[in-house]
């Protein structure tokens, strides 16, 4: 059994630290004033009218990737995760990874009725779920040579950008209007040459592909990716390969405006805590988000996976208060915007067939080395684990704002919350009007309502 007080020993130890900056950062830059006054219809403003505030969604952006959307052997299992993560999350990682979205040159899988491919959903049936439920998009992504197409193999560097282009002007003419944040590059240092290692190999390779995206992206935010051994577990100074990797491409020109930064633990039981001691650090995990945030660029936790090593109640459990201590900090800081937790359920990530009968008889487990491994929020037979009733409790309630209160002589009523969308209800004269508004980060957050 994991030893809970060992591995989390460093949370313990920065209490201090946790206590002050981090929660203190929250009510800081999470929260902001919003003003409600409330008017008759000929412009008279109304003293003492009853205000009821309700938070419906967050600014700030908490998401998963949706590669098993309706990819579950049942019926009732994919209506189980489309409720839970809608429940959950307002932004999901969709796969544009070129294999799939393009197994066949000329043959494209972005239509609702593609021919499935496991952990694959066709890119219009992730959108038509997200538009119904409120979900945000994200696009995973546009440049990620593990996930090249193999008819591009072998391929010169030319033959790569005039194909690469050819991509870009698809996806840029179907997802522009409706995709917010297009990631164009992904793990730079991590490539496996098997595909195109010419032109990974090119010195501008990043600057390149920024400024395509740019072309063909004009409106939309471009951000860079990259693996948690490259973001967090080099020295933490501004020489570290990929701060530099980012420096340089925006000193050439590129348009980056959002830094992606990943967080997989991947570590086998035994070496749990020897792995970890960088990544469950609160002022190493700050530091380095302080380090890239000289970049000028928002930060974004693009990939989480945060491991229960078992099926035990003690391991559920540990992995729950690691994903409350880990959000807490990134949530806190000013700089970071988005928040991705990876694989939703457990027993799907990693699973080598296309055949249900072989995916169900896995039960739930990912085998890493000797261990069994647990990193979903969601069990095998899509029971709830404890990390995502944890997770549902700080999106929804802890780092939630509703209330009631009056308007004063003035006509006017101040309130405190979290930057998001509200449902405002005013009662005066014996009538009752609702409206939705949104308190944003950057945003006047003066409301009038006339009743």
């Amino acid at each position: 059994m994991t030893d809970r007080k060992r591995v989390l020993e460093q949370f313990e130890f920065q209490k201090d630290f946790m206590e002050s900056t981090v929660k203190a950062n929250i009510e800081n830059y999470r929260k902001g004033w919003g003003t409600v006054t409330v008017k008759d219809s000929e412009g008279n403003v109304i003293p003492d009218a009853k205000i009821s505030i309700t938070q419906k969604s967050h600014e700030f952006k908490f998401g998963a990737n949706l590669f098993m959307l309706d990819e579950l052997e049942t019926k009732e299992k994919n209506d189980a995760y489309k409720k839970a993560f809608a429940e959950t999350f307002n932004m999901a990682t969709l796969p544009f990874y070129w294999n799939a979205t393009e197994p066949q040159k000329g043959m494209l899988r972005y239509d609702k009725n593609s021919p499935k491919m496991y952990r694959r959903p066709a890119i219009d049936l992730c959108m038509e779920f997200c538009e119904a439920n409120g979900i945000e998009p994200r696009e995973h992504a546009l440049a990620f040579e593990r996930f090249f197409p193999i008819w591009l193999k072998g391929a010169t560097v030319a033959e790569t950008k005039k194909e690469l282009t050819r991509r870009y002007a698809e996806i840029s003419e179907r997802y522009k209007d409706r995709i917010p944040t297009i990631e164009v590059t992904n793990e730079m240092f991590w490539a496996t040459g098997k595909i195109t290692p010419a032109f990974y190999d090119e010195p501008d390779y990043v600057e390149w592909c920024f400024k395509l995206a740019e072309q063909y992206f004009p409106a939309n935010q471009l951000a860079i990716n990259e693996s948690t051994a490259s973001v967090l577990c080099q020295n933490g100074r501004p020489t570290d390969k990929y701060y530099t990797c980012i420096e340089n491409a925006m000193l050439k020109g590129a348009r980056i405006d959002a830094i992606g930064m990943q967080f997989h633990i991947f570590s086998q039981k035994k070496e749990e805590y020897d792995r970890t001691r960088v990544q469950y650090n609160p002022q190493t995990l700050y530091q380095r988000m302080d380090m890239y945030s000289r970049l000028g660029k928002p930060l974004q936790i693009t990939e989480v996976t945060l491991p229960a090593y078992d099926d035990t109640e003690e391991g559920e459990a540990i992995q729950a208060q690691l994903l409350e201590n880990l959000y807490t900090i990134w949530f806190s800081h000013p700089n970071v915007d988005q928040i991705i937790y990876w694989n939703f359920v457990d027993g799907y990530a990693y699973v080598p067939s296309d055949d249900p009968e072989v995916i169900a008889n896995s039960q739930g487990n990912m085998s890493i080395g000797e261990n069994i491994f647990y990193g979903g929020l969601l069990r095998f037979d899509m029971s709830e684990k404890p990390a995502l009733t944890t997770l549902k409790n700080l999106i929804h309630k802890v780092w939630h704002t509703e209330g009631d209160f009056a308007t004063d002589v003035s006509g006017s009523a101040k309130f405190q919350g979290f930057y998001g969308d509200y449902d405002i209800t005013v009662t005066a004269k014996g009538k009752r009007v609702s409206k939705r508004v949104k308190l944003y980060s950057k945003g006047k957050n003066e409301f009038e309502i006339v009743i």
